[in-house]
């Protein structure tokens, strides 16, 4: 293994490379995981995030060397390789660099600058004059 590679995880009872925990994202992001083809593997939990690569909780098992795509909120499809497995936890390279703020940004379908932005549609007021009691 690469000691330069941001998955690779730090081996045991070692803290790691500093320089490489520096670039990764930790959060906790529910992704979906499936092959090439496009066949459902299930649910993965991000807990870190880099532009290379991603390290997961995932329901089932995989094999360094796996081709995997992994549906990342904000970020859309990712293709990438299993570099690393531990027990249900994997290592993940990615075929190309993403944004990993992309994934914290909230997703909406609405444009910026529009009412109803920033406001749900249960929480609005309804349409027409408003009336107030006394």
């Amino acid at each position: 293994m690469v000691t330069s590679d941001p998955t690779a995880p730090p081996p045991d009872g070692q803290g790691g490379d500093e320089s490489r925990r520096a670039r990764r994202d930790s959060l906790f992001l529910l992704a979906a995981l499936s092959d090439e083809s496009g066949l459902s593997h299930g649910n993965a939990r991000v807990r870190n995030l880099s532009e290379s690569g991603l390290m997961a909780d995932c329901e089932r098992r995989f094999n360094v060397g796996d081709r995997l795509v992994v549906t990342l909120r904000g970020i859309g499809d990712v293709g990438g390789e299993v570099a690393w497995v531990r027990e249900n936890q994997i290592g993940m390279m990615f075929d190309h660099g993403v944004d990993p703020q992309a994934a914290r940004k909230p997703v909406t379908n609405a444009r910026p600058g529009d009412a109803t932005h920033q406001v749900p549609a249960h929480l609005r007021p309804p349409p027409g004059p408003i009336r107030y009691r006394r």
